[in-house]
């Protein structure tokens, strides 16, 4: 692998609209912040360790990944550009100028990739084949591309088959290892199927061609999926588990005396946590935050830089973006995009009174148009989602699993019983 025309490369898509992320797609989903730094940064991160250094990402027209990750340190990185989202067989041609041999694609979100990916390199390396995919049993085949399999080799991946028409229980996960000839493969198909389903067409033409293999993930193996905002959540997990192991506080820090820490916490530079505050762990606290008199900030929050926790509120198993602002009130089980302003008193309720599992509305498109569509999140527990600049009246109540769209405002005392969309008044 030391010649650099045979140096293992990959190709990481973010080219998509995130539209069923809802109300946090302002940028592509990729460029949400967990402990300081974007997803994506994760996913880079994750194949350089498993020796990937040759690394292109698919962004798209707007070229808002390229911008969003201006501020690091990320040498060598090529950028694509996918004009319109087009599916996923689409988006890889996009990078096809640049790829010289064997290549991983993946999403921008697989933050979880470091351990999938060195296991088909391993199976690639092991039985010679070009093509190596990734797959783990589900009961839900309908939802997913299945493999039809002899043994280990893949013969076929069908997107979505019919329920009782599917020719195994195992899913293809969002991680491949592919051969640069899988190109004329993907030109073959292209506007000769549904878009959204030609990449899985031509990785079946491929595999009837060319010896092409599997993993089986243990069914036990929690992969992180960004499908819908609420999973947000689990990446914020996943990355607390790996990389939060340890109290850390900055020197320039600024922490009275009577303050409690406790636990696994991160404390930036410049902050201020003033009397009687109490942050318990797992939590990150972001650069020149303020964490105000008598607040609790507990339990899985992620705070980032220039966040703001006034005095007498508590925050629970929530995720702010950078310059998120909120007062005395509760807020649970929540995601603040960038710039969201809650006034004093505000209250996000987070479960139902039964207590029961909970249902949400996000945008999806069907036959071409955006609408509602209600989801089972899984849940017993999720708060407010708000987009981007919106604000928050003084004492409003936002039911559970109600989302806000961006640049909204909420008057104070209201009662958030719906979604609101974006730029809306309520």
């Amino acid at each position: 692998m030391t010649d650099k025309n045979n140096q293992l490369q990959a190709v990481i898509l973010a080219a998509g609209e995130s539209s069923r992320f809802w109300p946090l797609n302002s940028t592509h989903k990729s460029l949400l912040r967990i402990m300081g730094k974007p997803l994506i940064w994760y996913t880079i991160d994750a194949l350089r360790r498993i020796g990937v250094k040759d690394i292109v990402v698919v962004q798209g027209a707007s070229r808002n990944v390229e911008e969003g990750l201006k501020e690091f340190d990320l040498k060598d990185i090529k950028y694509a550009i996918q004009q319109e989202p087009k599916g996923m067989g689409d988006a890889i041609m996009s990078a096809k100028e640049h790829i010289t041999g064997q290549f991983f694609v993946l999403n921008a979100g697989r933050i979880d990739c470091q351990e999938i990916a060195a296991e088909m390199l391993n199976k690639s390396r092991q039985t010679g084949a070009k093509m190596v995919l990734a797959g783990q049993e589900t009961d839900k085949t309908w939802l997913y591309g299945i493999a039809r399999l002899d043994g280990d080799k893949v013969l076929e991946v069908m997107e979505k088959p019919a329920e009782g028409k599917e020719p195994s229980k195992i899913k293809v996960t969002g991680v491949y290892l592919l051969d640069n000839k899988i190109f004329g493969y993907i030109e073959k198909v292209l506007g000769s199927a549904n878009q959204n389903e030609e990449f899985e067409v031509a990785m079946s033409h491929y595999a009837k061609e060319n010896d092409s293999r599997i993993i089986i993930l243990d069914k036990d193996y929690s992969s992180v999926s960004l499908k819908y905002p609420w999973h947000l959540f689990d990446a914020q997990k996943y990355l607390f588990d790996k990389f939060l192991t340890k109290k850390q506080i900055a020197k320039s820090a600024q922490i009275a005396k009577n303050a409690t820490i406790e636990g696994n916490v991160h404390i930036g530079e410049n902050v201020k946590i003033y009397e009687g505050a109490v942050i318990k762990g797992p939590c990150y606290i972001g650069d020149n935050s303020v964490i105000g008199n008598n607040s609790v900030v507990r339990d899985n929050c992620n705070l980032e830089a220039g966040a703001m926790v006034g005095a007498l509120c508590e925050a629970a198993r929530t995720i702010f973006q950078p310059d998120v602002h909120i007062h005395s009130g509760y807020i649970g089980d929540s995601i603040l995009d960038r710039g969201v302003r809650v006034g004093a008193g505000a209250i996000t309720a987070n479960v139902r009174l039964d207590r029961g599992q909970i249902s949400a509305r996000v945008k999806k498109e069907k036959d071409g148009v955006k609408v509602l569509a209600k989801v089972d999140t899984g849940l017993k527990a999720l708060g407010t989602i708000a987009g981007q600049n919106s604000k928050i009246g003084a004492r409003a109540t936002i039911l559970p699993a109600r989302f806000i769209g961006k640049n909204c405002q909420i008057a104070a005392g209201a009662v958030v019983a719906r979604n609101v969309d974006d730029n809306q008044k309520l």
